[in-house]
């Protein structure tokens, strides 16, 4: 391994960990939002409703992400939607994420015991009220841990986004690797990168879960 070369290219690999940081960031957020809103969605009586997005989840779902970058980034200016790489990674990345996100919401609001919601109907609450005092509440605790780890997943599918060229590590990876001829090399930093990053998560996960079970025990209440 040659340090020499390590050095010389790590402000490129900095840069490109810090886009990776980035379009996986909001791309992520965009999908917790999106899958959020789908989840709800499929709860709404309205069946025309419910099925468009349960197909657009089994269409998500069941495609290649790089097909779907692909197709927004490619394809995206022949229907007029001009994007740059970064933009189409960063909306390629929520849209993919929305869809797994959006089951994960909707076993957290099946998790939610149905005597719960009866009891709050029968006592006159709003359905909002009851969204918000009762299912979402609930659903938190079952969430977290899958959130957490659809997070870690997400981080590593950034790897996909070099291929359209968006500078984020493993575009600065593959620079260096073909510039200097040390696969090793750039391939060892790339790891370090994205386990730094994973460990990262992972311990605010731990974190983030502990809290929501210390919070919902404590709205709780003794027994």
């Amino acid at each position: 391994m040659s340090f020499d070369v390590l050095w010389r290219y790590a402000p490129s690999l900095i840069s490109g960990f810090g886009v990776t940081i980035l379009c996986w960031s909001i791309g992520s957020g965009l999908g917790l939002v999106l899958g959020a809103a789908i989840a709800l969605g499929r709860r709404a009586p309205l069946s025309p409703l419910r099925w468009l997005l349960r197909a657009y989840v089994e269409l998500i779902r069941g495609t290649p992400f790089l097909m779907q970058l692909f197709l927004l980034y490619a394809a995206g200016p022949s229907i007029g939607l001009r994007l740059s790489a970064t933009a189409a990674g960063v909306i390629g990345l929520g849209i993919y994420s929305s869809a797994y996100f959006a089951e994960i919401f909707r076993a957290g609001f099946a998790a939610v015991p149905k005597g719960q919601i009866d009891a709050a109907v029968s006592i006159g609450m709003a359905p909002l009220d009851i969204l918000w005092r009762i299912t979402l509440p609930g659903a938190l605790v079952a969430v977290v841990p899958p959130i957490v780890n659809t997070l870690i997943v997400m981080s590593k599918e950034t790897v996909v986004l070099s291929i359209i060229t968006v500078p984020e590590l493993m575009y600065q990876m593959q620079t260096m690797a073909a510039e200097t001829f040390t696969a090793f090399d750039a391939i060892f930093a790339m790891a370090v990168f994205y386990w730094l990053l994973v460990e990262v998560v992972s311990r605010l996960g731990r974190r983030l879960e502990r809290s929501v079970t210390a919070f919902m025990r404590h709205s709780a209440g003794p027994a």
